[in-house]
């Protein structure tokens, strides 16, 4: 794959220097059909690029400081993980323009090893999804999503950023489309030293330098009326270095490599629609646990993927969907115990929807996994919503969920446990949406209860190993509340959310590890013709590091925000200017692992 980015940089300066002509926008191409479904049912937000635009830095600062999901990290860039509800990492699926890409070894996506910038727009679902998306759906999805337009001419942006600790961070994306053919090229490149200093813990983040790097693909061609195929293909690589608490400790590094292709032929007619969609995904990673050497452990996975989504509608009242997905994962492990796996996996889902009223809305899904030398279970959703009155909305999900163990579960030597068993769900959650004027409020109260929940712990020989928790339960509250509006040349937006996670163990009856009980989060917007300030701020409660509560290890809780202006010179040109931790709060997601004190960033971003 040595040449994959020397073609990708040709692919792009063609499509960029090959069309020029602008029309109005006519329609966009979506390839994850359920998820429009799914926010009539479940609350989903969206962050734009402009949103995506105020937290560069990564994944993880995003989603830390504009969602509801918890993010445990090992210093800034590094090992990243994401959780909801109280659930665990594992718990949570990443969804790549409708295909899980949860890793096969680990059973979940490295936040940071997801580049923030390679994507149009970013989803979070909060709630069960398996039915939709598959095992590992229990806590939540993270829907990464490319789009693509027809009749919209040529188009592009180019952004580049320079920030403290020599940290640089640039995209150039272009598309074009007309009538019947659409095309985006993208690529971004990050890079930093990430050397960043916290005196008052002495902390150092030595060998914490990263780069990476990701290009994407998209083209789509409406053949008639009915049929459109289309495509999507990513590459991926970046270079971890972790940090190391002393200048006399061994220097480790981790190597990531991703490619990802998916076509799709979407039918349309009035009463049917239909996706087929084929994928291939290959993961590779190289660490090493001394940078001198050559490398200590790694893996190759690969996953062929077939899909088809069904959906026929009968009338105005009732619609029938029916899902079907087979996948082949192989794996080829380097010193990790895996020397050469793989496995079937194939499932048959079946949906109802039924729209008795405009105000009154039904759906109701069952799924059945096959998968190789796993028993699986029968799932569930079931959804209803009803607008009681102009003001308000109550939406009731109720679903069963599941995970099976990854390839790491099982066969990673020393520790994998070939006895474990599938972690199952039950949940339910009650949405309340209220609307006054301007003003938008959701609440949703919701409750989990996890059987079998597979955990890493020591086991009685010191090695970590996974075994089966038999019960966790888990309940609580999210709530947001957004308002936006214009007074004349004036622009406001504001959003802030409270979360509170009660998540235990119901054998000890003690909380999990890495799941605070309260979270805060808001980000405020103000624009006056030319110019844009943001304010961004972050709450995190008091969160336990380990499974007996012990205060001493825990993680006390800290506020942290963020700010910057942003101002347009010229139709096309915009320049930026942030501070992060204005108040130079000292403060960690993972123990052991300061984050940045005060730093600084500037940008500019042309679109054209």
């Amino acid at each position: 794959m040595n040449l994959k980015y020397p073609i990708s940089s040709v692919l792009l300066l063609c499509v960029f220097w090959s069309f020029s002509q602008e029309k109005a926008i006519d329609t966009v191409y979506i390839f994850d059909n359920q998820l429009k479904n799914s926010t009539k049912f479940q609350k989903v937000s969206t962050l734009k690029e402009d949103d995506l635009l105020k937290n560069t830095t990564n994944l993880s600062e995003v989603l830390r400081f504009q969602s509801s999901v918890y993010i445990k990290e090992n210093g800034r860039g590094m090992v990243s993980s994401p959780s909801f509800r109280g659930t665990t990492a594992q718990q949570t699926a990443f969804v790549w323009n409708g295909i899980n890409i949860n890793s096969v070894f680990l059973g979940q996506g490295d936040v940071n090893n997801l580049n923030l910038l390679g994507y149009d727009n970013l989803q979070i679902k909060s709630g069960g999804g398996s039915v939709l998306y598959g095992s590992g759906a229990i806590g939540g999805t993270i829907h990464l999503n490319n789009e693509l337009s027809f009749d919209q001419g040529l188009q592009g942006s180019l952004f580049g950023e320079y920030g403290s600790y020599n940290t640089i961070n640039t995209f150039l994306k272009t598309s074009y489309s007309n009538e019947k053919l659409s095309v985006k090229v993208s690529g971004n490149f990050v890079k930093s030293d990430n050397d960043y200093e916290v005196p008052e813990k002495k902390y150092l983040n030595l060998n914490g330098e990263y780069d990476n790097r990701t290009f994407n693909l998209g083209a789509a061609y409406k053949i008639d009326a009915k049929n459109t195929v289309s495509w999507q293909t990513q590459l991926y690589d970046g270079i971890q270095h972790y940090p190391i608490f002393s200048e006399y400790a061994t220097k480790t590094k981790y190597f990531s490599d991703t490619f990802r292709s998916l076509a799709d032929w979407n039918f349309k007619t009035a009463k049917i629609q239909n996706s087929f969609k084929l994928a291939y995904l290959e993961d590779e990673f190289q660490y090493f646990d001394n940078t001198d050497k050559p490398k200590s452990s790694g893996g190759t996975a690969k996953t062929y993927l077939a899909k088809n989504d069904f959906n026929y509608i009968f009338n105005n009242e009732f619609a029938f969907n029916i899902i079907g997905e087979y996948q082949l994962n192989k794996a080829k492990g380097y010193r990790s115990g895996i020397s050469s796996v793989q496995r079937s996996a194939g499932s048959l889902a079946g949906l109802v929807r039924w729209n008795p009223a405009q105000k009154l809305n039904f759906e109701a899904g069952l799924k059945k996994d096959f998968v190789e030398n796993i028993d699986t279970p029968l799932l569930f959703s079931f959804s209803a919503r009803a607008t009681v009155n102009s003001w308000y909305e109550v939406i009731l999900n109720a679903s069963k969920n599941f995970r099976y163990p990854s390839f790491n579960d099982l066969y990673w030597q020393p520790g994998g446990n070939l006895c474990l068993k599938p972690e199952t769900s039950h949940q339910a959650e009650i949405g309340n949406n209220f609307k006054y004027g301007s003003f938008k409020l959701n609440v949703t109260p919701y409750y989990i209860n996890i059987k079998n929940m597979i955990r890493w712990l020591p086991n009685a020989n010191g090695i970590w190993s996974p075994s089966n928790t038999n019960e966790v339960e888990s309940y609580g509250v999210e709530s947001q509340v957004n308002f936006a509006k214009d007074f004349g040349k004036s622009k406001t937006k504001f959003s802030a959310g409270y979360i509170f996670t009660h998540s235990k163990n119901k054998e000890t009856n003690r909380f999990l590890a890495y799941v605070p009980q309260h979270k805060i989060f808001g980000n405020a917007v103000y624009g006056y013709q030319f110019m844009e300030i943001f304010v961004q701020g972050m709450f995190n409660g008091l969160t336990y590091t380990t499974d007996d509560e012990n205060l001493k290890d825990s993680i006390k809780s800290y506020f942290v925000a963020n700010s910057g202006i942003n101002l347009t010179l010229a139709k096309h040109y915009k320049i930026g200017f942030k501070v992060n931790n204005i108040f130079d709060e000292i403060y960690e997601t993972s123990v052991y692992y300061p984050l940045p004190k005060r730093n600084y960033s500037a940008n500019l971003l042309i679109n054209f």
